[in-house]
């Protein structure tokens, strides 16, 4: 019988850090959206990161998953999130599906998720988990994530989980009208940015705040 995404791996009590968590490190820190509060509390991170670091998976931190790449930290996670302003229903591109928590958390707010990884090996084990995790409505690929997923677009909403010296103009290409990408930009430094597509040849640029993500490759 499988798992399902409530039960606690290992017997071990995840709910209560998983709620003091979402009061502590994203409440008091400006998250204020329901949906992703709602989505961030359910989703349970313990299951997205190694066995042997599942004591610091509601610590508000990135940690390592294998082959260079991290699990973001969770206030990183939600405000992504809800830059996105999600809602039931909304197609939304993934870039870099590394450990699959940002991918189970963009599903739990009722969107279809399109999520694209480089590495193969990273792919595979997050499709393990989120489908043994219970998520459905995910569609899977590995391959280049500059080149995103043009069969598929446009879509309501793309996320970048990797950062890039500048706009990767073919993803922001595939963004409908009204679509909100947010990427970290920038090198050496990056900050996480929204873009908004206004019209066919419009975007416009908000900057969120200073962070730190693996290269996009």
């Amino acid at each position: 019988m499988k798992k399902s995404r409530m039960e606690e791996p290992g017997g071990m009590d995840f709910a209560t850090p998983r709620k003091r968590m979402v009061e502590d490190h994203l409440r008091t820190r400006g998250i204020a959206d329901k949906t992703v509060l709602a989505a961030m509390e359910r989703v349970p991170r313990e299951a997205f990161v190694p066995e042997e670091m599942r004591h610091l998976a509601y610590a508000d931190g990135p940690l390592p998953i294998g082959g260079d790449q991290t699990i973001s930290q969770p206030y990183v996670v939600a405000a992504m999130t809800e830059a996105l302003r999600p809602v039931e229903g909304k197609r939304i591109l993934e870039i870099g599906t590394g450990s699959g928590y940002q991918t189970a958390v963009l599903a739990e707010t009722g969107a279809e998720v399109f999520t694209v990884e480089f590495l193969e090996p990273l792919a595979m084990r997050a499709r393990a988990l989120l489908e043994e995790n219970g998520y459905r409505k995910v569609h899977y690929r590995v391959g280049n994530g500059r080149e995103g997923w043009p069969e598929e677009a446009p879509f309501d909403g793309i996320v970048v989980t990797a950062g890039a010296a500048e706009l990767p103009e073919r993803l922001a290409g595939q963004l409908r009208d009204g679509g909100r990408m947010v990427i970290p930009v920038g090198h050496p430094e990056q900050e996480l940015r929204v873009y908004t597509r206004e019209t066919a040849d419009r975007l416009t640029s908000e900057r969120l705040f200073p962070v730190r993500f693996v290269p996009l490759v």
